[in-house]
């Protein structure tokens, strides 16, 4: 199976790092991103990855031509900003498989690829973590602190999802998925999602996510 990479996004909340480098150079523990989504991806038996990019594409086209990544490497150029719709689109004219995974460029996660290919047109979706600490309380007594925690039984998307290439027909030229096919399908009944609970998952947005993720990617990825 293939699956795409979304990562074309110009990373603006990383500057002044993403003026000299696309994100998807960005280092954690000194790898690149796409270094640890392609890795990741080879886990899982993908055996040719398609690179949506937009934003210094010749730095990461060279930047892995002088690596041995083990798999198979193309790029879909975007000359003007398709989306994720339009540029998933674009990319799948190079899929002939009955189906492929789609990545957003900035995660890092553990999520079981096997299993999300169990279903068609399926989200992967995590429980909702808060980017802050929580208070117990009791009326107006602060009884705790915890640390950010995820909420139960609220679901996320987590940007992977595994899809079934007829839905390429149907994706704008020039649009984000997440605003166009996805709430048609959702509506229609055509669209699925698989819960990961307990799943190491990380989207690299902001130093702090850098530094999080930093903590904890060795054993994200094995």
């Amino acid at each position: 199976m293939k699956a795409i990479i979304l990562a074309g996004g110009r990373g603006k909340r990383l500057k002044p790092i993403t003026d000299y480098v696309p994100k998807p150079l960005v280092p954690i523990k000194n790898v690149p991103i796409i270094e640890w989504q392609i890795k990741y991806l080879e886990k899982y038996g993908i055996k040719e990855v398609i690179i949506c990019t937009g934003y210094k594409t010749e730095m990461i086209e060279n930047h892995l031509n002088m690596k041995n990544i083990g798999i198979k490497v193309k790029f879909s150029i975007e000359k003007t900003p398709l989306g994720t719709g339009g540029a998933i689109k674009k990319a799948g004219k190079m899929i002939n498989e009955k189906s492929f995974f789609v990545i957003n460029g900035d995660i890092i996660t553990n999520i079981d690829l096997n299993k999300l290919a169990e279903k068609k047109n399926v989200i992967a979706s995590i429980e909702l973590r808060t980017k802050y600490g929580i208070l117990e309380t009791n009326e107006d007594k602060i009884l705790n602190f915890r640390e950010k925690k995820e909420i139960s039984d609220t679901w996320m998307n987590a940007g992977i999802y595994h899809l079934q290439k007829e839905v390429l027909k149907e994706l704008p030229d020039k649009g984000d998925i997440e605003k166009t096919l996805f709430p048609e399908y959702a509506k229609k009944g055509k669209l699925n999602t698989m819960k990961f609970k307990n799943s190491k998952w990380y989207s690299v947005d902001s130093f702090k996510d850098m530094e999080e993720c930093s903590l904890e990617i060795e054993k994200i990825i094995k």
